[in-house]
């Protein structure tokens, strides 16, 4: 049974209590053993899938620098890809491309009787795979050396503060800090983890598992419900998964800051964004980035025509949304980023400015395009179907007449002005712990309102984060 919020806290004070008492090496067999007995608290059948791709991925790299031979590396590359892609296929994708298999036979007359692996899909797969998966590309392409401390590489993927959920990490960036000694954070290095820790819990109690009820009643009453509150659900849902998502990165990268870990930022407030390229450079950085450097660029990237890079567009976002689930609706959800990319590209101006800018007040038509964009396609992510789908944004352009849901509307719009305040601070001040820089008084009053909320918001049934199940 997986380990629920104060569960987790109790579970990292123990981790941090133990850590500084240890050198390296005992340092590293703590965090081993804490970080498997977090997976296996979900299902320990699957710590064996996460061995193995441990095991293979070392052995391959250790390999490679071995041999100078590029064939020879090709084949352990290929023996990473095989295995790797291989559990990912067998565990996240096969009963989906079984059933569009035979979905499509049946389509032409052929009757089709396709076997169904009734597994239950091993926690954070995509994540570690990925994760893991970028290490031996980079050392095939020798931008880093291969890690020659099993232990060492062995906490780098399954460190548990990002082990379900990311960030994605680079091994250039992550692996060397299992090389050292770590202290624990002290001073302003403590106040930061412990800020970023509790943004995180308040983001996703607050604003994500407030709105979530609200966001499934909408989209349970697709076919029948009124525009406004279908408005209202999409939006709720916009908020849901962001709150919910970067919550869990603040929890994350304050865990890790405790244990003298530095995680990367995984969302900079993209829902300031004024184009959708900037939200994207916003949103998921490690996933964005990931897609960027192992599949858009190895396609061509915008290195040929401008229709080889709407192509290349194209199959990094379809491949990205396939990422997130197995079902067509998130290629749907993938095909239209890439397609609003693309769009993007081809009319964007030359003066856009960077995505971190402070919005200007003339910058507002382009963010709220930009989210009405983003907010849309999620009825995509969100939706168990195209059916739904379709009724839902059928439900929203037709202006279709029903009754308002005012309890939805009293949550979803103060969470939203939340969200938008949270995120202003931060992309003024440049940083996620912008509260901690405003003046005592208005700390003070923004923390305990922050307490009442958290303490209004935590009596209900607890929502699992989203991204849990990608």
């Amino acid at each position: 049974m997986a380990f629920n919020s104060v569960q987790y806290l109790v579970f990292l004070a123990l981790v941090v209590s133990a850590y500084p008492l240890l050198r390296k090496r005992g340092q590293n067999v703590l965090l081993l053993i804490a970080s498997y007995v977090f997976y296996g608290a979900w299902d320990w059948r699957f710590l064996s899938l996460l061995w193995i791709s441990t095991a293979t991925d070392y052995l391959v790299g250790r390999g490679m620098g071995r041999h100078d031979d590029q064939r020879d590396r090709r084949r352990l590359l290929l023996v990473s890809m095989v295995v790797n892609l291989g559990l990912l296929g067998v565990f996240k994708y096969f009963n989906f491309f079984a059933d569009s298999a035979a979905t499509l036979l049946e389509s032409v007359g052929l009757g089709a009787d396709w076997p169904t692996l009734n597994v239950v899909l091993p926690v954070g797969i995509s994540f570690y795979t990925f994760q893991t998966m970028s290490y031996t590309i980079d050392v095939y392409r020798r931008r880093i050396e291969p890690g020659e401390d099993p232990l060492a590489f062995a906490v780098f993927v399954a460190f548990f503060p990002q082990l379900v959920a990311g960030p994605i990490e680079r091994a250039r960036r992550l692996l060397p800090q299992f090389s050292v000694r770590r202290r624990i954070a002290r001073g302003d290095d403590l106040v930061t983890s412990l800020h970023l820790i509790g943004l995180g819990l308040f983001k996703k109690v607050v604003i994500a598992d407030a709105v979530a009820p609200h966001v499934d009643k909408a989209f349970s009453g697709a076919a029948s419900a009124g525009w406004i509150t279908l408005v209202v659900g999409v939006v709720g849902f916009a908020l849901q998964i962001y709150g919910d998502f970067s919550g869990y990165s603040h929890i994350a990268r304050g865990s890790a800051r405790l244990l003298g870990i530095d995680l990367m930022v995984n969302f900079n407030q993209p829902y300031l964004s004024r184009n959708i390229t900037h939200f994207w450079r916003t949103w998921h950085i490690s996933l964005s980035t990931w897609l960027r450097d192992y599949l858009y660029i190895p396609l061509g990237g915008n290195r040929g025509s401008k229709w080889a890079t709407y192509r290349n567009l194209m199959l990094t976002m379809l491949l990205g949304g396939l990422w997130h689930g197995a079902a067509w609706t998130f290629v749907a959800w993938g095909a239209l980023h890439g397609a609003f990319l693309a769009l993007h590209r081809r009319f964007r101006s030359s003066t856009a400015g960077t995505e971190l800018d402070m919005p200007r007040l003339r910058d507002v038509p382009a963010v709220i395009v930009t989210f009405a964009a983003v907010t849309l396609t999620w009825v995509f992510f969100r939706a168990a179907s195209f059916g739904e789908a379709w009724s839902y944004l059928s439900g929203i352009v037709s202006l279709r007449p029903g009754a308002v849901e005012r309890t939805a509307v009293w949550i979803v719009v103060p969470a939203f002005v939340v969200a938008v305040v949270i995120d202003l601070a931060q992309r003024r001040a440049r940083r996620h712990e912008a509260i901690m820089s405003w003046p005592r008084l208005v700390r003070g009053f923004a923390y305990g309102a922050a307490a009442i909320a958290f303490i209004v918001f935590s009596g209900s049934a607890p929502v699992p984060f989203l991204y849990f199940q990608f």
